[in-house]
């Protein structure tokens, strides 16, 4: 059993790092900037509060689609929009690897708020990462009405479906890549 949980994480780890390589089509990534339009219309639509963020944020980033599979060892992948002021200035990579009690599958949408330019320029330089302390706040109606920015940034999740039970550890890595 734990020369398979080896093997699990070898295999994780060379398709999450692999996929950034292979790039994105034209048709793949119109379809991943559609999806962002829809994602955001859902986030507000869930938390109509969350407007006023999109309007005031120096950025922020959607990822509409984030896979997230675990039993044991888990991984987490999606592609997403970069927005400057709500101008889109790039695609983005999230690459995730836990470790702990986790059993299943979820898919879900995430939305990263940037307070300042300062905070979009480190992920724009792909220097951002979320440690294992991390949290993410679930978007429900006036969720957002007491939700501050942590060290420049403000993160919103949406489950879109699946069943995943975890008491995992693990960090979130990004990579931005300029239109």
């Amino acid at each position: 059993m734990k020369n398979l949980n080896i093997i699990w994480v070898v295999v994780m780890a060379c398709v999450l790092n692999i996929t950034p390589i292979l790039g994105q089509s034209t048709a793949r990534k119109n379809k991943i900037i559609a999806d962002s339009h829809t994602a955001k219309a859902e986030f507000i639509k869930s938390d109509p509060l969350m407007k006023a963020l999109f309007e005031k944020a120096s950025g922020y980033v959607i990822f509409p689609n984030v896979g997230k599979a675990g039993l044991g060892i888990g991984g987490a992948a999606g592609n997403g929009v970069v927005y400057e002021h709500n101008t889109m200035v790039g695609m983005a990579k999230l690459s995730q690897l836990s470790i702990g009690f986790q059993a299943g599958g979820q898919a879900y949408r995430e939305v990263i708020f940037f307070e300042t330019k300062k905070e979009l320029e480190r992920f724009k330089q792909s220097r951002f990462e979320f440690s294992a302390q991390a949290s993410a706040v679930a978007v429900t109606a006036g969720a957002s009405a007491n939700v501050k920015y942590t060290n420049g940034v403000m993160v919103f999740t949406m489950q879109k479906g699946g069943l995943m039970y975890e008491a995992s550890i693990g960090g979130q890595k990004f990579k931005f890549n300029k239109l």
